[in-house]
């Protein structure tokens, strides 16, 4: 947005305009294109050579933190009310928006406060002290100061913050690299200190604080976007003829309870950094910034990014590949580099009644803690705290959960659906009172004949999943999936437009060291920034991605031969299960044999997961991505190839092969010739797939909820049972406090939206087959947002507030997801489950076939009309008579026998004709949906390209401005157009 202007107009970003100039040269008459809201700019600086005079003195950090004094309406030296009407009028330019402008000017809420002022806690109470006495705030502050250095969070003459902190062994050979290394960061404008551990004499800390020049100049570089003039917002005739009906509904909304789920805004301090404008740093336009402290312009998140930027970007031998605090770390020159929490986050007084000692308390208190886990999450907290790419995820998280309330309540619908017509199901009461039907044995051996009656419980647990609202709950789930992604959209626009991301991404994508070291050698001239960088040839990539694939291929090969030793298990031991002398077992072998079969399979995946990491971070190392956007897109891309094949490879065996290749009665198809494949339970096959999915998603929520949270308690508890017994907690520096904590895991944010993209997977693609998968997914959810959070701040070190637009990779795969799971669902439909034969039957077989009624007695018969007959002295064991098994063939006696019938063949065309319905019609509602929901709400939309507008006019309002005072410096006459 700034970079395509002219170079007279990028100069400047907000102009420092004296009151008293303002004042002076009332004459001034405003140009034809001055800003129209130039009233709201609120902060500027005293002067234009004092905000200079800012940056260009040394930073001395043996004084206290300087600051510049900045006007505002009810902020600056005394101004009478007629002075102050006096600028807001000359201000605004426009004749039609003079009123707007003069009551904006009067507005009390438009303080001049900056976004990065100091924390004040003292805003967190209700009865605090006004926000202008400066007696208090400086006391305050003085307080917050003696509470920091008390943490450990200054340096030891109490007045420099750290900003980072490195942890390395003494006993530790790698010196030389070290010594180069912190030689290096000082060179580049770091200061260091070190300091011994308290509890481990072996340990050292190395504590880096980044001065005001060297934070500037780095801000520079990597442009970041810093605030330098307050937002102005616009009235349309929409929201003025809107506006009697928005106060009237604001009049009962008081009247109303409010939403315990809202969290209490006075509890936290003004995060809406969106109310200024923004952009590029420069060191040159620093007085347009509105800097209020320098120590506060820059947050702690910016800090510790760019000091980690450096930390990258650092060499600590001769050669063009050593360097980077990563590959210091992997040859142990050091054990841990992290940014220090802000302090403790627990503290003995009521925050209710004292306020937050720091944002870490904030975030327990009000965040993290477990009786919180109804509460909305204070996003813009998290986001300052842990910075936007975390903000996202938790964002997206609790989107997510929240959308995830009406599917749980259409599942519950639909199983208590199934609950309450379960006994006045047709096909049930016929399967329990077939008292005299007997099924022919499901194995050769050990199996004997069993009453259909037998299966009666199995029947009525099938009919709970596989009813009539079976098929409107997969077409539900289908448009649940679009519609809570064309919503997230929409979602993630406004928090990128609020958390000022919108142009990020083209800004600060820098490669990374490991590809310029490759490939330092072989340049191109970028088309974007026209400035040459490391290249990597077509040839070289193709090469490195097809072994890449070929590595996926085959541990996607491993995996599928994983689920065939589990098929081969289930073989082997279903006669034994079957012999078994328990008669618990012996009656419910199959029962036995698939639960068992679950049970090893989920112990076959948790331990292939092990390897996969390793193996998607060598193959991804291997591609060598040239940023770490793309390094972290190829390898969860990896990951979730390699988990969800690992998860959902039994369940698509049971769901589409499992009895469907079984042969018939003595002609049975037999594995390497010798073990007879195995058949579905005689009320059908998706009794089988809602045990192994129910088993599989519990099991593996319980595992992960106690890695996530129950492994770091443990190593937590064992680091501080470490820690000697003289010592106590209190007097433990917080970088000490932090390193005894576990660090975020290597690959970031990518555990957790694998977990939950593989949620997201079990909710859709089998929902038809398992309505109560939202259910569970909520509940873990719930469970879920406040695990992450406590885990987050109590028992991981702090990670690197990083920044991010989006969440990456995973909302493409998201979308596969969702048109997976209308395939899938489809053919659950047709071929798992029972709707296509009991729906043949019902129109075209049944009573009803020729009358043309519908209702419970249409069914009658279906049970009969879908057991084949099979004579038993075929079979050699000496019986005679009929058993009965489940296929549609001709029986002995007739023409044909065994045989397919023509019911037969009509099943299978509507099993295919509902495939192709099915899938077009929820593909077309699908798409119907998505144009119908745009990504970016219209009034975003117009706010976006209205500020856009804005800060073109400010431009050219704030260059004109400097080139009048230029003018009257030099004594020339004041032009109030262009020269």
């Amino acid at each position: 947005m700034v970079e395509h202007l002219p170079s007279a107009q990028v100069m400047i970003l907000g102009s420092g305009i004296n009151k008293s100039e303002i004042t002076k040269e009332t004459s001034l008459k405003p140009s034809r294109r001055s800003l129209p809201c130039l009233a709201q700019s609120y902060a500027y600086s005293k002067s234009l050579s004092q905000s200079t005079s800012l940056f260009q003195s040394t930073e001395s950090e043996s004084q206290a933190p300087t600051s510049v004094t900045l006007l505002s309406a009810g902020k600056a030296e005394p101004v009478n009310a007629e002075e102050d009407k006096k600028d807001s009028v000359l201000k605004c330019s426009f004749a039609d928006l003079s009123d707007f402008c003069l009551a904006l000017g009067k507005d009390k809420d438009y303080m001049d406060e900056s976004e990065h002022a100091n924390y004040d806690r003292s805003r967190l109470i209700r009865d605090s002290v006004p926000r202008d006495n400066s007696e208090s705030k400086a006391k305050l502050s003085k307080n917050d100061m003696n509470y920091i250095a008390s943490s450990g969070l200054l340096f030891k003459d109490g007045k420099k913050r750290i900003d980072y902190i490195l942890v390395y062994r003494k006993s530790n050979i790698q010196y030389d690299k070290r010594n180069t290394f912190e030689k290096n960061l000082r060179a580049e404008g770091l200061m260091l200190e070190k300091e011994p551990a308290v509890a481990n004499s072996d340990i050292m800390f190395i504590k880096i604080h980044i001065p005001w020049d060297t934070l500037c100049k780095y801000a520079e570089r990597l442009n970041i976007r810093m605030p330098f003039r307050k937002k102005c917002y616009y009235t349309d005739r929409r929201s003025k003829s809107m506006g009697s009906v928005q106060n009237y509904f604001r009049r009962i909304k008081k009247w109303m309870a409010q939403n315990p789920m809202v969290l209490d805004k006075s509890a936290f301090p003004n995060l809406q950094e969106s109310d200024c404008y923004t952009g590029p740093f420069s060191r040159a336009r620093i007085h347009h910034f509105i800097i209020n402290n320098k120590d506060t312009f820059f947050s702690n998140a910016t800090r510790s990014r760019i000091v980690y930027h450096m930390l990258q970007h650092t060499k600590y031998e001769n050669g063009i590949s050593k360097v980077g605090i990563c590959k210091l770390i992997n040859n142990g020159s050091y054990i841990a580099a992290f940014p220090p929490h802000e302090g403790a986050y627990k503290s003995s007084q009521p925050i209710k009644t004292h306020g937050p000692q720091n944002n870490r308390h904030l975030l327990y208190e009000r965040w993290a803690r477990w009786g919180m886990w109804y509460k909305h999450q204070p996003l813009d907290l998290i986001r300052l705290y842990f910075g936007e790419k975390i903000g996202l995820y938790f964002a997206w998280l609790g989107w997510y959960t929240g959308m995830l309330i009406p599917a749980a309540l259409v599942g519950l619908c639909v199983f208590f659906y199934g609950i309450f017509t379960m006994n006045g199901s047709q096909v049930s009461q016929e399967i329990c009172k077939a008292t005299e039907v007997f099924m022919c044995p499901l194995c050769d051996k050990n199996c004997s004949l069993q009453r259909l009656n037998e299966s009666c419980i199995y029947a009525k647990v099938t009919y709970l999943f596989d009813n009539g609202g079976t098929v409107f709950f997969a077409i539900f789930m289908a448009i649940w999936a679009t519609v809570f992604l064309e919503f997230w959209k929409r979602r993630r626009s406004t928090l990128t437009y609020t958390w000022d991301l919108i142009e990020w991404e083209e800004e600060e994508e820098t490669l990374r060291p490991q590809f310029e070291a490759k490939y330092y050698k072989m340049e191109r001239v970028n088309p974007i920034s026209g400035k040459p960088e490391p290249h990597q040839p077509s040839s070289d990539k193709i090469t490195r991605l097809l072994v890449s694939i070929s590595g996926i291929f085959f541990m996607i090969s491993l995996v599928i031969t994983a689920v065939f030793a589990v098929v081969v298990y289930r073989l082997v031991v279903m006669e034994q299960f079957a012999s078994f002398k328990w008669n618990f077992i012996k009656q419910h072998w199959q029962f036995a044999t698939s639960a068992a079969a679950v049970c090893i399979n989920f112990v076959i995946i948790m331990a292939l997961n092990l390897a996969y990491e390793k193996i998607a971070y060598l193959l991804t190392n291997l591609e060598y991505p040239r940023t770490e956007s793309e390094w972290e897109n190829s390898f969860a891309l990896k990951m979730f190839l390699f988990q969800f094949v690992n998860l959902n490879s039994s369940i698509f065996y049971i769901a589409f092969f499992l009895g469907r290749f079984v042969g018939h009665p003595g002609n049975y198809n037999k594995l390497f010739n010798r073990w007879r494949l195995e058949e579905c339970h005689p009320s059908g096959c998706l009794i089988d797939l809602c045990l192994q999915m129910g088993v599989i998603m519990f099991l593996k929520q319980i595992w992960n909820n106690f890695m996530e949270l129950g492994y770091p308690l443990i190593q937590n508890w064992w680091s501080r049972h470490k820690i000697k017994r003289g010592i106590q907690d209190a007097s433990i520096p917080q970088w000490e406090n932090d390193w005894n904590l576990q660090p975020m895991n290597i690959h970031g944010l990518m555990d957790e939206y694998l977990e939950m993209v593989l949620q997201f997977g079990f909710t859709t693609i089998f929902v038809a087959a398992f309505p109560l998968a939202p259910l569970l997914a909520l509940l873990n959810n719930i469970i879920e947002i406040r695990l992450d959070a406590y885990k987050f701040v109590t028992q991981w070190r702090r990670p690197l507030p990083a920044r991010a637009t989006d969440i990456g990779i995973w909302y493409g795969i998201l979308e596969g997801i969702g048109i997976l799971a209308v395939i899938t669902n489809a053919f659950v439909i047709a071929i798992t489950s029972d709707y296509i034969p009991r729906f043949v039957y019902e129109y075209k077989y049944g009573p009803c076939a020729s009358r043309f009624e519908y209702g419970e007695n249409c069914l009658k018969g279906y049970v009969n009309n879908s057991l084949s007959f099979f004579d038993l002295s075929e079979l050699g064991m000496g019986k005679s008579g009929y058993c009965r098994y489940r296929d549609y063939r001709g029986p002995p006696w007739s023409s044909k026998p065994y045989e397919f019938t023509l019911q037969y063949w009509h099943i299978l065309a509507a099993r295919l004709a509902f495939i192709i319905v099915f899938e077009h019609l929820v593909f077309g509602i699908k798409s119907f949906i998505a144009y119908l929901i745009p990504d970016v709400p219209k009034n975003l939309y117009d706010r976006i390209r209205r500020e856009k507008y804005l800060v073109q006019e400010m431009m050219y309002e704030a260059e004109l401005e400097h080139l009048q005072q230029q003018r009257r410096k030099s004594g020339h006459p004041v032009h109030h157009e262009w020269p």
